[in-house]
């Protein structure tokens, strides 16, 4: 939301701005809209640092600007999803501040993961690491000002992990998510679930000196996708399902492989989990085929829909990333401090054409903010701008990701085109060369990527109506990634450096570039099958 829209001319993304541009979400073609945390916080990682979960950050807005975004958002057709953060609060939030108050030993400190650390208290108490680099733990000083006891972080040290062993944890969430329900919120999508439970006794994970976060990667890790998180889960379902019309959640789980994933989204647990293996899969056509595969297949026994997604407010854009050399995506601390230079055309021609093969794809689909307008990762942003905690954490060798969230362009030919008042420097830079990209730049221009995404949802509800679960894979050479889902409705992807043919497969309903009887590089079609 801070890089949607501003109204009240601060620079910020708030609530106001969302709802004077609800007319651009329903003219996209969305069916809902996902908000990260609207709560109060110090903003040490972008709000995902809760200091209250029952408000608004004042930089958004007020809870009367919320229940008036939720009506407003309804009489569109739009659901709305919020954010909830429950591996962790704020240092800010109250539990924590009682908890530092408190001293060793005492019931406020048993919320948290408070311990005392090794090498008579100078080391900490494992060997976890902190997805923002370095350790998971930070020791803090007592009231009496000598250093005491480590507390457990699994982010940023402004971000102390909860005890979801402790009763109370578990009786407020329930009251949090009532809360917002009762107010009308139509889903929740919980960040980092594979958090939350942690193994009895916090034993070593047997993380070397300078390991990274690399979550896609672990089995039997004793701080991540460990199997109580799924009884927290089934708790959250029976209150979901307790509520009339339909409420759902979704979960942010990094983990190793389909397999895992599909845990978080048996019957009784999630609706839907966010699909990192297909987010960060390399722009390759085996590989592709692979994920899609192993995504369907791991997804079927438990009868959940898959979900797709290109970018994401952690990840850089697909625009970028499909234009450098490494096609791949790494997150966090482990991201490269260096990933090669990347060319725009190329990034933008297959990000095109990957938003069709997305759209093509059974299941639900997420567009992050800014790719319907073909928005490149902004890599030049001033170091002394750079907001992201993973910049501080890693010793300002990895930027971060605050090259994906820079405010969107909506109109103009210059900063801030649109996104707040003229004169008012967004809370991050844009780019002095965006005025092409602009909302109503590319709403004149029937080629842009702004139409091709309006084409294509509106398109998709029609052609995959009845087409179910199904895809079928199609012969089309090798490089080339061809499906067939219900009687007609045909995906090709080219993803060679050469033209295919593409005579006889059909009359051609959307192009991600111009093709005539030749489906050129990087280029993705939509098509009726013949007959």
């Amino acid at each position: 939301m801070r890089s949607f829209a501003d109204s009240d001319g601060d620079g910020v993304g708030d609530l106001g701005g969302l709802r004077g541009r609800l007319g651009h979400l329903v003219d996209l073609g969305v069916d809902a809209v996902w908000l990260t945390p609207w709560y109060p916080s110090p903003m040490a990682d972008g709000g995902y640092d809760v200091a209250d979960y029952r408000g608004i950050d004042p930089r958004f807005g007020t809870l009367a600007d919320a229940d008036a975004l939720l009506a407003e958002a309804h009489a569109l057709g739009l659901r709305v999803v919020v954010d909830l953060v429950a591996n962790h609060t704020s240092e800010q939030h109250p539990w924590f501040r009682a908890a530092l108050a408190a001293g060793p030993g005492s019931p406020e400190r048993e919320r948290y993961f408070f311990r005392d650390g090794r090498a008579d208290g100078e080391e900490p108490p494992n060997d976890w690491v902190s997805a923002f680099g370095g350790p998971a733990w930070t020791r803090v000083r007592e009231a009496d000002g000598r250093p005491g006891q480590w507390y457990l972080h699994l982010f940023a040290p402004e971000q102390p992990d909860l005890d979801w062993t402790h009763p109370g944890v578990g009786d407020d969430f329930d009251a949090i998510l009532r809360f917002w329900l009762d107010r009308g919120i139509d889903g929740i999508r919980v960040d980092a679930a594979p958090a939350m439970a942690k193994v009895p006794g916090l034993p070593d994970a047997g993380h070397g000196p300078g390991a990274s976060f690399e979550s896609r990667t672990w089995v039997g890790n004793p701080h991540w996708d460990v199997e109580e998180v799924h009884d927290i889960l089934r708790r959250w379902r029976r209150i979901g399902d307790s509520y009339d019309g339909d409420r759902v959640f979704v979960t942010e789980a990094v983990v190793n492989g389909p397999e895992r994933l599909s845990r978080y989204v048996r019957p009784d647990e999630m609706h839907t989990s966010f699909n990192f293996d297909y987010l960060t899969c390399p722009w390759d056509a085996a590989r592709l085929r692979s994920v899609i595969d192993a995504s369907l297949a791991a997804l079927a026994p438990v009868g959940a829909p898959a979900t797709w997604v290109l970018s994401s407010h952690d990840e850089t854009r697909h625009a970028t990333r499909f234009g450098r050399a490494d096609t791949s995506a790494t997150t966090g601390a482990g991201a490269p401090a260096d990933p090669g230079p990347a060319d725009p055309a190329l990034g933008l021609r297959r990000a095109r054409a990957a938003a069709l093969l997305t759209l093509a794809l059974p299941g639900s689909a997420y567009v992050y903010q800014g790719e319907e307008l073909g928005l490149p990762e902004v890599e030049d942003l001033p170091e002394e701008l750079l907001q992201d905690p993973t910049w501080e954490r890693s010793g300002h060798t990895v930027r971060g990701r605050d090259g994906c969230r820079v405010p969107l362009p909506w109109e103009g030919d210059r900063p801030p085109f649109g996104f707040t008042a003229p004169g008012v420097a967004p809370w991050l830079p844009q780019p002095a060369g965006w005025g092409p990209l602009t909302v109503a730049a590319q709403r004149a221009d029937p080629g842009s990527t702004l139409n091709l995404y309006r084409s294509a949802l509106r398109l998709r509800r029609r052609v995959t109506a009845t087409a179910g679960n199904d895809l079928e894979w199609l012969d089309a050479g090798d490089g080339v990634l061809a499906f067939q889902r219900g009687r007609s409705f045909r995906c090709l992807v080219n993803l060679t450096a050469s033209s295919r043919p593409l005579a006889g497969w059909g009359e051609v309903l959307l192009a991600s570039a111009p093709c005539d009887d030749l489906l050129p590089p990087d280029t993705a079609v939509w098509v009726a099958a013949p007959g």
